[in-house]
């Protein structure tokens, strides 16, 4: 070791959480009798015990006015009092939701045990009896203020929960379609699922590798992010949901969630707006979309990071469709063409190999009619 090295300035014990009964000396207390006297002894006693942030009222109704103008961690309330006895601050106060967490403690004589029960039945957390004990006062006191100090941790934690929970649900909705989300959360399962018809999109940017290898990735991503929220956009208008995207390819179904009259018209409206929003926001992409349609299963895979997905030959032939079509153009299958040729223009592209189907005719949306 290196006699003449600097020494290590020597460790330091993290400060120490400040004690409960630090705290609670922090704590704002209302004392409410219509005694002078006794509200200088109550506020005497609690100066001695290191309480400083007192305030005081003379009945029960100006004590409710204070109680809801500003926060107090704790109330000494007398029983007889005019205007507003002490019980009637306590019903007062129980059917307040805003108030009916403050803690009290009724000052009550030796000929008010009675009442005195009959308050601690209304809500009030303890009694003190008069004349009063500066010990006792001080052990009740002390108790009712840490119980509302663990209530208000526990309040708090609860809140801290309730909002994690929505912010999880929030971004349970996100990854899934919401009839699936809403599934998940119930059953801790979602059962896969076989739908009849449905219209499966598919897209892919034109170039997109290539304009990769020739810009920053801090471009390629920022024009991605842009062009894919606009695509979340259109999709959403036209009644389809998002399945994933792979890459530069973004895939969406319609009538997978929730039945669709012609999903093959919802598919092909939102093809062709998703190719106007790729030309006319930079870089100017072009965009080949492919439209099929057809049965589909669905279901959810994986457990650390959840994906809803679907699968069956009318996935594989929309992604035929889209890869067998031409920049800046939609086109579908003979199948999807039948069910939106009465609103579109089109023309016959001929006939491609499918794998696992054999030749079929494809047909290129020219405009609507």
């Amino acid at each position: 070791m290196d006699p003449t090295a600097p020494e290590s300035p020597p460790l330091r014990d993290a400060p120490a959480p400040e004690p409960a009964a630090n705290l609670n000396l922090q704590a704002a207390v209302l004392v409410v009798d219509d005694s002078r006297t006794m509200r200088l002894a109550l506020i005497r006693a609690l100066n001695n015990l290191g309480f400083k942030n007192i305030t005081e009222a003379v009945n029960g109704r100006q004590a409710l006015e204070m109680v809801r103008r500003q926060s107090f961690d704790l109330m000494l309330l007398d029983i007889e009092m005019p205007e507003m006895n002490g019980i009637q601050v306590l019903f007062e106060l129980r059917n307040d939701p805003q108030l009916n967490g403050l803690p009290v403690i009724v000052i009550s004589g030796a000929e008010q045990v009675d009442t005195a029960v009959k308050c601690i039945e209304a809500g009030a957390e303890d009694y003190l009896p008069k004349p009063f004990n500066p010990t006792l006062l001080q052990a009740r006191v002390t108790t009712c203020l840490e119980k509302k100090r663990l209530r208000d941790i526990d309040r708090l934690r609860l809140v801290e929960l309730q909002v994690e929970k929505q912010r999880s649900d929030n971004l349970l909705h996100i990854i899934l379609p919401e009839d699936v989300a809403n599934e998940l959360k119930a059953t801790n399962a979602v059962r896969p699922r076989l739908i009849g018809e449905v219209g499966v999109l598919f897209s892919d940017i034109v170039g997109f590798t290539s304009f990769c290898h020739s810009h920053s990735p801090e471009e390629v991503l920022g024009y991605l992010q842009s062009l894919v929220e606009a695509f979340e956009k259109i999709v959403a208008r036209h009644g389809l949901e998002k399945i994933k995207t792979i890459g530069d390819a973004f895939m969406a179904t319609a009538g997978m969630s929730n039945p669709i009259e012609n999903p093959a018209m919802n598919c092909v409206a939102c093809g062709l707006d998703m190719i106007s929003a790729a030309a006319s926001q930079p870089p100017y992409w072009k965009l080949r979309v492919g439209v099929h349609v057809g049965p589909v299963v669905g279901g959810v895979v994986g457990k650390r990071k959840y994906q809803f997905d679907v699968w069956g030959d009318t996935v594989n032939t929309a992604v035929r469709m889209e890869q067998s079509g031409l920049p800046g153009g939609l086109t579908l299958s003979a199948q999807a063409w039948e069910r939106v040729k009465q609103s579109y223009h089109g023309v016959s592209l001929g006939t491609i190999e499918v794998k696992g189907k054999g030749g079929m005719e494809i047909f290129r949306i020219e405009r609507t009619s």
